[in-house]
């Protein structure tokens, strides 16, 4: 039997230093059906240079710059050029790198956001439909496999009829001026003109408000905010809280920070219905908490062959229970899904199980709409692009 080849990627960003790079090639490798061919890591030349030095790539697949990778890439044989572009630069490049791959006939999988602002993504989403190319975004926490376990309680009726959503991400990272301190992580994402209209609220807000919306599986239609900036001199918010009505009338409340001093990544949902309530904690993944009206707690735990769990988390799942699987895994899910949408041919926008230009769009009209309730005098704003 002939080997499957494997899928050709390139990088834009993501040299010498970057953390979420490494997560991102960790886990296509993880995946086992990627591999890296050419990259554009970083416009610091010697930057550039050492990354593609250090992942084993010839000087003649290191390029320059973005532009020059996509038109040197096109050049090749369709047998030894890229055939997936992963962006992980700073937000103001997603989407101009993501328009000119996808035009130029490259599947993309982005970091979040998609774009700047709701105008430059919906010019984006007309290119990905044009292109019949697969668009992905890493929103890689919808990749756990006991959040699909909770939406599919959900779902099935298990809690009953959802009543209220509380989700947080609390951070701790940005509670001192580490941007005065030379922490370019953090300069960058103070600047709206690299990182866009929000400041936390876009980092980290997008991923509850995400998280929020797919496991009670009815859209966010209507948010009363606050943002708040907590260091004297940053531009963008830090810390946010609010209200928000889902389809249905669920009521819920989002905090999302990046001065909650001391915390580290604790993302964490609670679901409440008639019946019943779920949650889940990304410091504590391979865990969904199920809380019955008439009967005692219990908790359900991740592995592969465990009876009570749905088709959907057993198939993200890759080791017997007690061994933990956690960030790497679920970016892994999402990269596993978009291989076998690549590899089946799947036309349109984009690919089963993966985060893609809907979500994007959702995600964005979140952020404007939070930005515009805070600023404005309306009790509620509503959230364009409502389903």
């Amino acid at each position: 039997m002939n080997a499957v080849p494997k899928i050709r990627m390139g990088f834009v960003g993501g040299g010498e230093g970057a953390f979420i790079a490494t997560a991102h090639r960790q886990a296509a490798g993880l995946d086992g059906r990627f591999e890296l061919v050419c990259g554009a890591f970083s416009r610091d030349p010697l930057n550039n240079q050492r990354t593609g030095v250090a992942l084993g790539l010839p000087d003649s697949r290191c390029y320059s710059d973005w532009r020059h990778m996509l038109e040197a890439e096109r050049a090749l044989p369709a047998e030894q050029r890229m055939e997936l572009l992963i962006i992980v630069t700073p937000n103001h490049l997603h989407a101009p790198v993501a328009s000119e791959a996808l035009s130029a006939g490259f599947h993309v999988f982005s970091e979040k956001p998609a774009a700047l602002n709701l105008g430059e993504l919906l010019a984006l989403k007309d290119v990905v439909e044009r292109s019949n190319r697969l668009y992905g975004l890493a929103h890689t926490y919808l990749g756990y496999p006991m959040v699909w376990q909770a939406r599919d309680m959900v779902r099935n009726g298990v809690i009953g009829s959802v009543r209220k959503v509380i989700v947080e991400y609390p951070q701790g990272w940005l509670s001192q001026d580490v941007a005065g301190q030379g922490n370019k992580q953090a300069a960058w994402r103070d600047l709206p003109e690299q990182s866009g209209l929000g400041g936390c609220i876009g980092d980290i807000g997008t991923h509850a408000f995400s998280l929020a919306e797919f496991v009670a599986d009815q859209p966010i239609k209507q948010i009363c905010a606050m943002l708040n900036v907590h260091i004297e001199g940053r531009q963008l918010d830090d810390d946010a809280s609010m209200l928000f009505k889902m389809a249905d009338g669920v009521s819920g409340v989002l905090i999302a920070s990046q001065v909650c001093a001391g915390e580290e990544n604790p993302l964490k949902i609670r679901v409440y219905g008639d019946k019943g309530g779920l949650e889940w904690r990304q410091e504590e993944p391979a865990s969904l908490i199920h809380r019955a009206l008439d009967q005692p707690l219990r908790i359900l735990r991740s592995g592969v062959g465990q009876p009570w769990l749905c088709d959907a988390a057993s198939r993200r799942m890759r080791l017997p229970a007690g061994h933990p699987e956690g960030y790497l895994e679920a970016m892994t899910n999402l990269y596993g899904d978009f291989a076998t949408a690549i590899r089946g041919e799947v036309a349109g926008p984009d690919a089963p199980g993966v985060p893609g230009i809907e979500i994007g769009l959702r995600g964005m009209a979140f952020i404007e709409a939070a930005i515009a309730n805070h600023r404005g005098d309306a009790k509620w704003t509503e959230l364009a692009c409502n389903p």
